[in-house]
């Protein structure tokens, strides 16, 4: 079978993220100290975030929504403003943090790119993205950029159509099983795991077993050999 493209994701699979998120939550923990231990807040904040994920997506700006919604609910309103703008304070730093590609990614980009047409599928907030790979360097490697609200298998096909390619001859990669493994199978593409240390518990789900089309590699380094191998088996 020809592969003629590679989609992959950004966050934790090109550059780290969830790292980011977790020192963020951390430093938000220590700040409501005085209204509930760190198990307790992390819970709260998990609970808000996935209320609010339909309301204002993935990213870091939703992120900081939710922790101040948190500090307002475990404070009962009567959080100090104070407290407040150390929250507005930890997202903007978040906004701004540096942007560090995970070791081997550019290597690896140079080699896909000489296989396949890459394109970048990643969800989350437009401008934090767009300013995320630009930001990386890493953007002159790829024929096509989408970003979009939910990785789903309708969104996988019309990507991939959108830049040329069918989907049954196209592979996906990236860190999440729930949103660039199970989706992207579903839609009838192959598709890579490249786990992170850190997974974000909105995107833990369980692997396939057994399907014919999904591979778990090390890194990202590991996904060319891959193609190569689909290719060989075809």
């Amino acid at each position: 079978m020809s592969i003629t493209l590679i989609g992959l994701d950004a966050d934790d699979t090109l550059w780290h993220n969830e790292t980011i998120f977790r020192m963020t939550q951390a430093r938000f923990a220590d700040l409501l100290k005085d209204h509930g231990d760190p198990a307790v807040i992390e819970e709260h904040l998990v609970t808000v975030e996935r209320r609010n994920l339909a309301i204002y997506g993935y990213g870091a700006k939703g992120f900081t929504l939710s922790m101040m919604e948190t500090a307002l609910e475990l404070s009962e309103g009567r959080v100090p403003s104070k407290v407040l703008a150390e929250i507005l304070a930890a997202g903007r730093e978040m906004m701004a943090h540096p942007i560090e590609p995970l070791p081997g990614v550019e290597e690896a980009l140079a080699v896909l790119a000489d296989q396949a047409r890459l394109i970048l599928i990643t969800k989350g907030d437009l401008f934090h993205q767009e300013q995320k790979l630009a930001a990386s360097g890493l953007g002159r490697h790829f024929h096509g950029v989408e970003i979009v609200s939910e990785k789903t298998p309708e969104c996988y096909t019309h990507a991939f159509r959108r830049h040329g390619g069918d989907v049954a001859q196209a592979v996906m990669a990236g860190n999440s099983v729930k949103s660039d493994v199970i989706p992207a199978l579903t839609a009838g593409a192959w598709a890579a795991l490249v786990p992170y240390p850190l997974v974000w518990r909105h995107e833990a789900a369980d692997a396939p077993a057994d399907h014919p089309r999904y591979r778990e590699l090390e890194t990202l380094a590991d996904l060319p050999g891959w193609v190569a191998e689909i290719r060989a088996a075809a």
